[in-house]
């Protein structure tokens, strides 16, 4: 039977992972680094968070980025004690980007709100050691475009901050978001040329997420290898964005993929981000969580995803 054309391209990253693999078996001894974003646990305590992870031999986390205003968020003092107490380690922050803190708005206090939060934020990364902060260039939950210019003004308005990044040495990260729910940044080639009209140090890299690559990339797989070296997070969740092995996701691939690109190294992360299926997920946020929902749908995607990874390199 001839191949479908998802099925080709699968099979030329299996004999490039393959051929590498073969070749330079040294790269493959590490093992993917594999977080969690906390924000889907809604208003759970950061501590029952972090004890939950911690159980499932989880090492990082990816920081919601609730520092909302100086009254707000988390206290970085609280939060590297429980941390240190867990054994756990910070990845980097999730920016969360509404519609009052719009990079690319039409109103300017929405964009001044949006410079704030991203400073208070990279306060709160620099204390508690994250690596990276998420940027989405508009509004989550707006995928009306307000006009023709708004990708102009999200790139003028981030510049104004960018300089933040290099002095917390923090790696600003453009998320490529589906259509549904926002505007304007919808693919790693719209990362990229986000990237290069922003043309600034302190944001360099790309924040994927598998979900949305369903949605707006013609290969996950090799949406991956064009990010290449760029990408430094990854969110997972299956198909139906549940946990991982509970939709139709090509897991393989995809590891594969991200082998390919020496994402095995040191400041890149695979982080789980299951915020189940629906429009704006952003509601998850301000819901108070079932634990035992919870509990089972970290094991489920820790194992699954770890499983997938041996059988991969078992090749």
């Amino acid at each position: 039977m001839k191949l479908q054309n998802y099925e080709r391209r699968n099979k030329i990253i299996r004999e490039n992972f393959l051929k590498m693999k073969s070749e330079h078996p040294n790269q493959f001894k590490r093992r993917l680094n594999l977080a969690w974003s906390n924000w889907g646990f809604g208003l759970e305590k950061f501590e029952d968070s972090a004890e939950r992870l911690s159980k499932a031999g989880m090492q990082f986390i990816e920081i919601h980025g609730n520092k909302y205003g100086d009254d707000l968020g988390y206290n970085p003092r609280e939060v590297n004690k429980i941390l240190s107490d867990h054994n756990i380690k910070v990845s980097g922050i999730c920016g969360m980007f509404a519609s009052d803190c719009d990079l690319s708005s039409n109103r300017g206090i929405f964009r001044q709100n949006a410079i704030d939060y991203i400073r208070r934020n990279i306060a709160l990364g620099k204390e508690i050691c994250a690596t990276y902060f998420l940027i989405v260039p508009g509004a989550v939950g707006r995928p009306q475009k307000i006009d023709a210019a708004e990708f102009d003004r999200s790139v003028e308005t981030l510049r104004l901050v960018a300089d933040d990044f290099i002095k917390a040495k923090i790696r600003g990260a453009v998320e490529p978001i589906r259509s549904a729910e926002v505007s304007l940044c919808h693919t790693v080639d719209d990362a990229l040329k986000y990237i290069k009209a922003l043309d600034h140090p302190g944001v360099q890299h790309i924040n994927g997420d598998v979900y949305h690559m369903l949605s707006e990339e013609n290969h996950i797989g090799e949406a991956i290898l064009k990010a290449g070296e760029r990408l430094i997070n990854l969110h997972l969740a299956d198909s139906n964005r549940r946990a991982l092995g509970d939709g139709c996701l090509d897991i393989d691939t995809m590891i594969m993929a991200l082998y390919l690109t020496g994402y095995n190294r040191e400041g890149c992360f695979a982080t789980a981000e299951p915020l189940g299926p629906g429009g704006d997920p952003y509601p998850v946020m301000y819901e108070r969580p079932d634990r035992k929902v919870l509990d089972q749908l970290v094991q489920k995607t820790v194992f699954y995803f770890r499983e997938r990874e041996e059988e991969v390199l078992a090749l």
